[in-house]
């Protein structure tokens, strides 16, 4: 069990529930956290008596509240683009021992890295399938290529991947439709979601995705100087790819609309359940990341995979949460392999069920 305390926000949602099933298996009780007494008091005794506690991330006092000095706060509450933001400032502010995420928004992502630049903790966000993977790919790829000037990282789905979508990835996706992106190039630059198509070869195929942002725009050049371009592609959407690039683009000019931002947030306003083991198991998940030298040609590839993400999402975020409850060395927005290092990285994502 970890020295310091860890605080499951969001423990009853879906993303939440594995997460806190995952830390169990590891050995740790969290202490769970939620708006919803009946469903904490079940989930707590289902997991061999637990202790709970009331959180609402509408009531910052009730998160204020929550979080102690050197806690371990794990968010999986979202869309985070919505609820995210009172999570991180209670971690900031109570001078909490980490605080880690599992968001996948892009818009959200930039607030952490870009108004918590200075913090005094350590904030792990995007710590789940959207990202760690990615990151870690990318990061195996560039060992064999320090000096590559560009890195393609993309995510896919294989299998009857019929349902796999979670309630609260629907909402986070739909709210992410109605902000603008971003991308390395020298710095970061603002770009609308879907602004590029390419393929990779995955699991046998040429398979399409469209441009995305991620962390690890802001992650990777930091451990490498070199890189003047970093993308992040996602390939769920196969044949679908080209039409919702060219919808990308009327999407950037809708979200000005009046009472449009309202109608999706209504549409789209939270978790929903999501899908169950045996439809999880008839997923596999991949990541793929390229590395490029200055002339445009590849010099070194990383390819991963794992069962499902959802799964990877609840057990890397139990295991970050544990390694950082014994103490980290650094601060502020933090990529994976800047919060521990490579090698850790990897055994930890190995551990998750993700391997080459």
């Amino acid at each position: 069990m970890s020295a310091a305390r860890i605080v499951l926000l969001g423990a009853t949602g879906y993303t939440g529930r594995l997460t806190a099933e995952a830390m169990v298996a590891r050995g740790e009780r969290p202490v769970l956290a939620g708006r919803r007494p009946a469903p904490l008091a079940a989930l707590a005794q289902e997991l061999g008596g637990l202790e709970t506690a009331l959180a609402d991330v509408r009531s910052e006092d009730t998160l204020r509240a929550l979080v102690a000095p050197g806690d371990v706060l794990v968010s999986t509450v979202g869309p985070f683009g919505r609820w995210g933001d009172a999570a991180v400032h209670a971690a900031v502010d109570a001078g909490a021992g980490a605080y880690l995420d599992c968001a996948a928004e892009p818009a959200f992502v930039r607030r952490v890295f870009e108004r918590h630049a200075r913090a005094r903790i350590p904030l792990l966000t995007a710590f789940g399938w959207e990202s760690v993977p990615g990151n870690l790919a990318a990061e195996l790829a560039l060992r064999e290529a320090p000096d590559a000037a560009r890195v393609d990282v993309g995510y896919f789905i294989t299998g009857d991947a019929r349902g796999w979508m979670s309630g609260g990835t629907r909402a986070s996706m739909a709210g992410a439709l109605l902000e603008p992106g971003f991308a390395w190039r020298n710095g970061i630059r603002t770009e609308r979601g879907g602004a590029r198509v390419r393929t990779f070869d995955v699991d046998g195929r040429r398979r399409t995705a469209l441009s995305a942002a991620s962390s690890e725009h802001y992650a990777l050049p930091r451990t490498h100087p070199r890189l003047r371009e970093v993308n992040t592609y996602l390939g769920w959407f196969g044949r679908a790819s080209r039409p919702l690039q060219a919808l990308s683009v009327i999407g950037a000019g809708a979200r000005r609309l009046p009472g449009l931002r309202r109608a999706v947030t209504a549409l789209a306003s939270g978790s929903t359940g999501g899908p169950d083991p045996q439809t999880r198991a008839g997923t596999t998940w991949h990541v793929a990341a390229l590395a490029y030298d200055g002339g445009g040609a590849e010099i070194a590839r990383a390819r991963l995979s794992a069962g499902n993400g959802y799964d990877f999402t609840a057990r890397i975020l139990a295991w970050g949460a544990a390694r950082a409850a014994l103490g980290l060395d650094r601060a502020g927005p933090l990529g994976p392999v800047e919060a521990f290092g490579l090698d850790s990285l990897e055994a930890g994502c190995a551990g998750a069920g993700l391997h080459r």
